[in-house]
C-alpha cells in the first residue's frame, strides 16, 4: 500500500554529497580486490563479487539513465512507496547485473565511467531542489531517488564486506544515515502506531504497532539495535531470531517482536 506521505525531508546537497562518498568508498575497494577476490561468492543469491561490483556501478548510473529521460509532469511515487514499486523489476536488474559483469573486465574503468558521468548530469540540472525523475516505476524527486542511492549503496557495502575476508569499506555517514532512516520510516509506514518504539542511535527513532500510544516516561514497548544490524534485519540479511540470539538487538514488551514485519526489503 503506497505511503500516505513522507515522514522526514532531506537536504539536497547532503544527500548528492553521501552517494558521492560512498560511492568513492567502494570504487576505491574493489580495485584493490584480486581476480580470486572477485570470484568469490556472496551472500545473494549466485551473486560473485564480480557482479556486486557491476551491480553497484548499476545503482549510482540509474540516475543518469533517468537524468536523460524526459521530465514527468509530477512526482507521483514518494519516497516510502520506492520498495513496493520496484520489487517487479528485480529479476530484470538481476539479469542486467551479471550481463554487465560479465562483459566488463575493468571494473574500476566502469566505476570511473560512472562516477564521471553521474557528475556531469548532475551539473546540468538546473533545479535539482524541484527536479522529477522518470524511474519507469513512475516519478519521483531527484532528491529522494538519491536518497534511494544511499540505501543500495550501504546494504551493498555491507554484502561486500561480508564476501571478502578483511575487507573494510568505510560507510560514509550521511549515506549510513539516510539508510537507516529510509528503513525505519518503512517499518512505521507498513505497521503503523504508536504502541512501539524502535530505537536506532544515533539516526533513527520511530513509533510503530498498532496498540495504546505511549506518552510519558519510558515506553512499555522498546527495540533497540545499532546501524548496520537494523539494515540487516530489514533487508533479509539477518533473522529476528538470529539477531536476538546473538544480543545484536534488544526487544522488551508484549508488542516489541518485530519478527512478522521483517525483512522490509528483499
Amino acid at each position: 500500500m503506497p505511503a500516505k506521505k513522507r515522514t522526514r525531508s532531506y537536504d539536497p546537497a547532503r544527500i548528492r554529497a553521501a552517494v558521492f562518498a560512498q560511492f568513492g568508498h567502494v570504487r576505491q575497494a574493489v580495485s584493490t580486490l584480486t581476480p580470486d577476490q572477485l570470484a568469490l561468492p556472496t551472500r545473494l543469491d549466485g551473486w560473485t563479487v564480480r557482479d556486486l561490483g557491476a551491480h553497484l556501478t548499476m545503482t549510482v548510473a540509474a540516475v543518469s539513465r533517468a537524468l536523460e529521460r524526459e521530465e514527468p509532469a509530477k512526482a507521483d511515487i514518494a519516497l516510502l512507496d520506492y520498495p513496493s514499486v520496484t520489487a517487479p523489476f528485480a529479476e530484470a536488474i538481476a539479469d542486467g547485473t551479471r550481463q554487465l559483469a560479465a562483459a566488463t573486465p575493468d571494473l574500476d574503468a566502469l566505476f570511473a565511467r560512472t562516477e564521471d558521468e553521474l557528475t556531469a548530469r548532475l551539473a546540468e540540472v538546473e533545479a535539482p531542489e524541484s527536479r522529477v525523475l522518470d524511474i519507469r516505476a513512475g516519478g519521483m524527486t531527484l532528491t529522494d531517488f538519491l536518497v534511494t542511492r544511499t540505501v543500495e549503496l550501504v546494504v551493498h557495502t555491507d554484502d561486500l564486506n561480508a564476501a571478502v575476508p578483511g575487507l573494510d569499506v568505510p560507510y560514509d555517514k550521511q549515506a549510513l544515515a539516510a539508510c537507516t532512516r529510509l528503513l525505519a520510516d518503512a517499518l512505521a509506514a507498513k505497521a503503523p502506531g504508536g504502541a512501539t518504539e524502535v530505537r536506532v542511535p544515533p539516526y533513527a527513532v520511530v513509533q510503530c504497532v498498532e496498540g495504546p500510544r505511549h506518552t510519558r516516561g519510558t515506553p512499555p514497548n522498546v527495540v533497540e539495535t545499532d546501524p548496520l544490524t537494523w539494515i540487516r534485519l530489514a533487508t533479509g540479511r539477518l533473522t529476528w531470531a538470529d539477531a536476538l540470539e546473538a544480543a545484536q538487538v534488544s526487544a522488551s514488551g508484549e508488542r516489541a517482536d518485530l519478527s512478522g514485519l521483517l525483512p522490509l526489503l528483499g
